[in-house]
């Protein structure tokens, strides 16, 4: 597959077609989305925003969440305040996620099924990281959203007068949902 999308590149760039998507760094509506990496949202979350290339950050991973205060997504928000001048952040969950019910027992099994040895898993532990704590999901979707949002609004490197509100979007049609 990665071949066929090189090749696919080498026409795109020849073909110019990367002229319509030419923008700065800088986000046009001074906005930060955190949303999942769910390939439902691929094109589904932008348009049913109203988002345009250059107009937002867009950071995704699984399950759309802050999960500590100094992990990636927190980081990218940071930076995307201070360096890209966002000024408000969208925290934006969706229907029938699959981070829903993820479990580490689930991924203890596969990964072992897949070559990971408990003694690497053993040595992680051992470093500090909480793998039942890094790979759980959530069980509640509207939680799930507050505790983010919370996380992002009090973190101790956040300015005060950044607005960031949390929203869980439809995964079929696209309708939002505020949850307070």
């Amino acid at each position: 597959m990665i071949n066929e999308i090189i090749e696919f590149n080498k026409q795109f760039v020849a073909n110019k077609d990367y002229e319509q998507y030419v923008t700065d760094k800088y986000p046009n509506k001074k906005l930060a989305v955190l949303s999942c990496m769910d390939t439902r949202l691929t094109e589904l979350l932008p348009a049913a925003l109203g988002l345009k290339n250059g107009d937002a950050k867009v950071i995704k991973n699984a399950g759309g969440l802050v999960i500590s205060p100094f992990d990636s997504a927190m980081r990218s928000l940071v930076v995307a305040v201070y360096e890209l001048g966002v000024e408000e952040i969208m925290v934006v969950a969706h229907s029938n996620c699959g981070a829903c019910h993820m479990s580490y027992g689930h991924f203890h099994e596969e990964m072992l099924k897949r070559g990971i040895t408990d003694e690497t898993l053993d040595t992680i532990r051992r470093c500090g990281v909480d793998l039942n704590h890094w790979l759980e999901g959530f069980k509640d979707t509207p939680e799930s959203v507050r505790r983010t949002v919370d996380t992002i609004k009090t973190h101790p490197l956040m300015p005060r007068d950044i607005t960031v509100r949390g929203f869980i979007i439809d995964s079929v049609t696209g309708a939002l949902e505020e949850i307070m």
